[in-house]
């Protein structure tokens, strides 16, 4: 697949088919996931591929008590967001079915591993995510090379001590997201609206259009 379709076809998919995900199409993505690059070159990144029904289910489970409150709020206008009614109500969906994912992978970061430069900034600490967050989205592209969908979600981050003693994982590791993985049930999008180039960038400072 050309790159450039690639990336403005991996949209996030929340109506999956029962179909499994192979072990081979895993192995292919996770093996061109790991070139993403990572501060010092330290190799944080670690992934819990969850297929098990029962524990997708607890997954799903703690998900959703921190789900609910987050649609509430965008029904009842208090939280805005730029998608259209349809995306909400297809989240919803995703949300109540998430068990029904073929599966889930749980993204892990090695905390020492990390290098946020910005934690003492005052502010919210983002740069830490610089050596987790490629490797995430050469996983997306690479499992849509392969016609396999995603759906990226951090929410459950927030259920972080109880993931980690579902799954086993150390107490030297974080978790940074959480994927469905699946072949989609609707195939993949075939446009995807984003803000034009014109509003994004900008040339020397941020009150100068690059491309006016």
């Amino acid at each position: 697949m050309e790159l450039s379709e690639a990336m403005r076809t991996t949209g996030t998919c929340r109506y999956f088919s029962d179909k499994p995900v192979e072990d081979e199409v895993f192995y292919r993505a996770f093996d061109d996931a790991r070139f993403g690059p990572q501060g010092g070159n330290r190799e944080p990144v670690r992934w819990v591929v969850v297929r098990d029904d029962v524990t997708k289910k607890a997954l799903a489970d703690l998900y959703l008590p921190y789900w609910e409150p987050y649609y509430n709020s965008i029904l009842e206008g208090s939280k805005k967001v730029g998608a259209v009614p349809k995306t909400i109500e297809s989240a919803n969906y995703f949300a109540h079915h998430l068990a029904e994912v073929p599966a889930l992978v749980v993204v892990c970061a090695e905390a020492e591993g990390l290098h946020p430069t910005d934690h003492e900034l005052g502010r919210l600490s983002v740069v830490g995510g610089a050596s987790i967050y490629p490797s995430v989205q050469n996983l997306t592209l690479a499992l849509r090379q392969q016609g396999v969908a995603t759906a990226l979600t951090t929410l459950l981050c927030a259920a972080e001590n109880e993931v980690k003693e579902l799954l086993g994982i150390p107490d030297e590791y974080i978790t940074a997201a959480h994927i469905a993985v699946g072949y989609p049930r609707n195939g993949f999008p075939r446009k995807l609206t984003r803000s034009p180039v014109e509003e994004i960038a900008f040339l020397d400072r941020f009150d100068n259009r690059m491309f006016a």
